[in-house]
């Protein structure tokens, strides 16, 4: 959307954490000559560090997210803006708030489904009346599972039942961040399944389509050498409302989403740590503690994140045509999160794309767009 009368293209709302301070970087680095960047954050000195190491000038500017007058102004001021401030259950609403109202193009890195289906309910009219799209989840969760169903459906035949398989492979670390993250969500499962009931039932259903999410059993893959276990992750709700969204995904598509662990021995001890840390996470003074395992700002270093990677393989299947398909990258949690948001972010600013609004994924918004635009800067689409 043509907004001459902004101040700023792009602004970057939470600079001065890990992952903020990242994304400033790729974007300083990445953006035409003439874009215009601003960085945000309670402090402005720290701010203004931030963007005295960057490799080209940007705004700075003070902002708390409790301050609805300063989250409205920095709203009004930029045409797209991007947050890293979370828990997002806890520090989002006013940030989508204010976008949805003024307008103005929103990105985060929310893998909470519950603030998801919340924002949805609140603001996603709002944003339809605006112009504003709101894109949630635009980093390791979901955008390489989102963009890469896409690219598998891409490869299937139209207009007939489709169904995609996913296994993801993860090796990586987790920034302060993520992990405060991670235990809000398991903490609220139950408040998350009344949200999502609530959210079902006032959706409007798409004419003569359906898309569906299942969790898939424990098995064993041959091809990938690994047992494959159920992932509660906020990825399927997004590549579902993908599907829902978009014909090319037939009339019946349904999705499944799962965890390639390893050998026994390593699936036997990633499925007990799961579990135990998801029980201690229902006790707020066990997860005050795992929490001082993990401050905010915190993250790993560049050489934990250069060892890092991911791989997603999907199998699609549809009127007796089967595909394999794989998207790649390096560190998923950092590294490629913080590319993959920057490109939604310059692709939202100043791509030509398809007119939409309200709450949408990157595959509605952005689509085959912003997968070239991944591709360009590293990451791997490929039918296997």
């Amino acid at each position: 959307m043509d907004r001459p009368e902004r101040t700023y293209d792009i602004a970057v709302l939470g600079a001065t954490g890990f992952t903020g301070r990242l994304i400033a970087a790729y974007l300083a680095s990445h953006a035409p000559p003439a874009a215009r960047l601003a960085l945000a954050g309670r402090n402005l000195t720290r701010v203004e560090g931030v963007g005295a190491g960057l490799a080209r000038p940007v705004g700075a500017v003070e902002l708390d997210v409790g301050d609805p007058t300063s989250v409205e102004s920095l709203a009004r001021s930029t045409r797209v803006l991007v947050t890293t401030v979370g828990p997002y259950l806890e520090s989002g609403e006013p940030v989508v708030s204010a976008c949805a109202v003024a307008g103005t193009d929103y990105l985060d890195l929310t893998g909470e489904p519950e603030f998801l289906d919340l924002m949805y309910l609140k603001y996603h009219d709002v944003a339809v009346r605006s112009g504003a799209r709101l894109v949630h989840a635009c980093g390791f969760d979901s955008m390489p599972h989102d963009l890469g169903v896409q690219f598998t459906v891409d490869h299937l035949p139209e207009g007939v039942p489709l169904t995609v398989r996913a296994a993801v492979r993860v090796r990586g670390t987790v920034s302060g961040g993520t992990a405060a993250s991670a235990l809000e969500i398991m903490a609220r499962q139950r408040q998350a399944a009344a949200v999502h009931a609530l959210r079902s039932r006032v959706e409007p259903p798409r004419s003569g389509r359906v898309a569906r999410a299942i969790p898939g059993g424990i098995r064993w893959d041959p091809g990938l050498r690994s047992w494959l276990l159920p992932m509660p992750t906020i990825d399927p709700l997004v590549v579902t409302a993908s599907a829902r969204a978009l014909p090319r995904y037939g009339p019946d598509f349904t999705y499944c989403h799962q965890l390639a662990a390893g050998g026994t021995g390593r699936t036997i001890a990633t499925a007990s740590g799961i579990g135990m840390i998801f029980g201690l996470a229902q006790l707020p003074p066990a997860r005050r503690a795992l929490l001082r395992l993990r401050p905010a700002g915190s993250g790993p270093t560049p050489a934990q994140r250069e060892r890092s990677s991911f791989a997603v393989r999907f199998v699609g299947e549809g009127d007796g045509v089967r595909v394999t398909t794989e998207v790649t990258g390096g560190d998923p949690g950092y590294t490629e999160t913080s590319k993959m948001i920057s490109e939604a972010a310059l692709s939202l600013a100043f791509d030509d794309l398809p007119p939409t609004s309200g709450q949408v994924t990157t595959a509605v918004a952005m689509g085959t767009t912003l997968r070239h635009r991944l591709e360009r800067a590293g990451i791997t689409f490929r039918v296997a």
